[in-house]
């Protein structure tokens, strides 16, 4: 069994972190629940993940939440995959920059949009516009082709997988720098995999249901 356990559903946000790990070549081990029965919110989980979510990642007993947290902690702990710039890397700082901008700007100004709330008022509010937000994604990524320029690296997983969710619900605007974007992450062999084992694993839940 691997030290490393990720608490996995399918067709959630769980899946960019499974395309992670992937990418990185890590040695996991799946717990795999139904968001539709609402097995993240039964004692077992909660006792894991108080807050009812996933992803979550149990390594040598630390619990991960948060996709970030996730993000950071696993791309540094397989750093021989090199998906993180090192610290003393000029790059390091924007790396964390976009990493925590998804969770901090992006995150928060999608789910106002999609339930057509008001944003707070610009001064108080914690991402500015949404409008804002999609630009200043867009204008990176139009420098190209990832977010640290010819450099792949985990926040693309954790950015690709977000605009790939959210523009095939139609929440963010397939504009033509995220849709290049997008292409150019799922079509790489990791990505394949994991989704293609996201499908295995839903279609056996709806197999037993």
């Amino acid at each position: 069994m691997a030290s490393l356990i990720l608490h996995y559903a399918p067709q959630s946000r769980s899946l960019g972190s499974l395309v992670l790990l992937e990418e990185l070549g890590a040695p996991y081990d799946l717990h795999v629940m139904s968001l539709n029965d609402g097995d993240q919110r039964q004692p077992a989980y909660l006792a894991i993940n108080p807050m009812g979510k996933v992803p979550a990642i149990v390594h040598n007993g630390a619990l991960i939440t948060e996709q970030a947290a996730i993000f950071i902690y696993l791309a540094d702990l397989f750093a021989q995959a090199a998906l993180a710039p090192a610290i003393d890397d000029p790059l390091r700082g924007p790396y964390l920059r976009w990493m925590v901008f998804y969770g901090s700007c992006f995150e928060p100004a999608v789910v106002d949009h999609s339930l057509q709330r008001e944003p707070a008022p610009k001064r108080r509010s914690p991402y500015g516009s949404y409008d804002e937000v999609l630009a200043v994604v867009a204008a990176q990524l139009a420098k190209g082709p990832y977010l640290l320029g010819e450099r792949f690296s985990a926040a693309d997983v954790l950015w690709a997988s977000a605009l790939n969710w959210t523009t095939h619900f139609g929440v963010v605007p397939l504009l033509p720098a995220f849709k290049a974007y997008i292409d150019r992450v799922t079509s790489r062999p990791a990505y394949k995999q994991a989704t293609a084992k996201d499908a295995e694993l839903l279609a056996r839940q709806e197999e037993g249901s």
